[in-house]
């Protein structure tokens, strides 16, 4: 019988779920309900007093069901070969790092369609002719431009996804792909005609075309420093974990966190050129950087792995209280 340690005991826990949700609930309590009033972008509120906004609480429902969905995402494809929630805990956690970004209703609605959007696009593995999924994949990725129009520098990427690790790419998914990334803006345009104003459709066209010199790392905080550097380790540590054993897994799988790494390889690309998208791309890194930890976590049981997981645990936490502090000691507020 296997030696069971701290960590594998943690990562096969029924209760394990639970009890992160529960110190998840306690932390956007503290600190994430009382920055989550902006709508986009916008200035952070410096005051510690817990409490209930409206916008706080969509983005904790919002929160809730990224969580749901990751749980999700795990079941529906068996990213973990053994019963663990180390993948909706690791998102948890990981999105706790940047609790001041996650709280932002902008950046919880793209999260929330990112997730829906893999959740998806992973029904197409080895179907050319899964017009359907592909279709309502992208329309996810077009409701997310709306709010971040950034993110259509990564359906290039996402296309070549689709062809060589979903092996689903076919002109029947091209073009449901592209109609569903239009279909938002299908009913947008009308409406923007029927008004007269069409600033909302120039203002996202502006937004995209429009590059600002690249890295400029004048406005990004310490705490932000903290929570990309964290969140960078932590895929890293999954990325080699899995590459080294993912000959243990099924190939479908292997598909699967290959586009994990790739995509978190490209957001943390974007990040270092385009840092004033901080707040947008490290909420999609903490969603492609969970399932590699939750994979690290729950399938590693040697004494340095339970050590490691034992040094990361703390250093998430230290950096998530850092975030609670952050405001009150003006380390959150840009060139402070």
């Amino acid at each position: 019988m296997a030696l069971k340690r701290l960590q594998n005991r943690v990562a096969e826990s029924h209760y394990a779920l639970l009890g992160t949700a529960l110190y998840t609930l306690l932390i956007w309590y503290m600190g994430a309900i009382p920055h989550a009033a902006p709508l986009l972008e916008g200035g952070i509120p410096t005051s510690l007093a817990p409490r209930l906004e409206v916008g706080g609480l969509v983005s904790v429902v919002l929160f809730g069901i990224s969580t749901y969905l990751m749980m999700q995402l795990n079941n529906a494809n068996a990213l973990i070969r053994i019963y663990s929630r180390m993948v909706s805990c690791s998102f948890m956690m990981i999105s706790l790092v940047s609790l001041y970004a996650v709280a932002r209703l902008d950046v919880a609605l793209v999260m929330l369609c990112f997730i829906t959007f893999l959740l998806t696009i992973f029904n197409t593995y080895q179907d050319n002719q899964a017009s359907g999924w592909t279709f309502y994949a992208f329309v996810c990725i077009g409701l997310a431009s709306t709010i971040f129009p950034q993110i259509v520098f990564l359906v290039p990427f996402l296309w070549m996804f689709l062809g060589f690790l979903l092996m689903a790419m076919s002109h029947r998914t091209f073009w449901a792909s592209v109609l569903g990334l239009l279909l938002p803006y299908w009913f947008i345009l009308p409406y923007c005609l029927l008004r007269g104003d069409m600033s909302f459709l120039t203002s996202l066209l502006g937004r995209l075309t429009t590059f600002q010199p690249l890295f400029q790392y004048d406005g990004i905080a310490v705490s932000q420093l903290v929570s990309f550097g964290i969140t960078v380790l932590l895929a890293l540590i999954g990325t080699v974990h899995f590459l080294r054993n993912s000959f243990r897994d099924k190939i479908r799988t292997r598909m699967f966190f290959h586009i994990f790494i790739y995509l978190s390889l490209l957001l943390t690309v974007f990040i270092i050129l385009q840092p004033q998208h901080f707040d947008m791309l490290i909420g999609l890194l903490a969603v492609t950087t969970s399932p590699l930890t939750g994979h690290f976590v729950a399938l590693t049981r040697t004494r340095t792995t339970n050590v490691a997981f034992c040094l990361l645990t703390i250093l998430v936490v230290a950096a998530t209280l850092l975030n609670i502090l952050a405001p009150h000691y003006q380390l959150l507020t840009p060139n402070s």
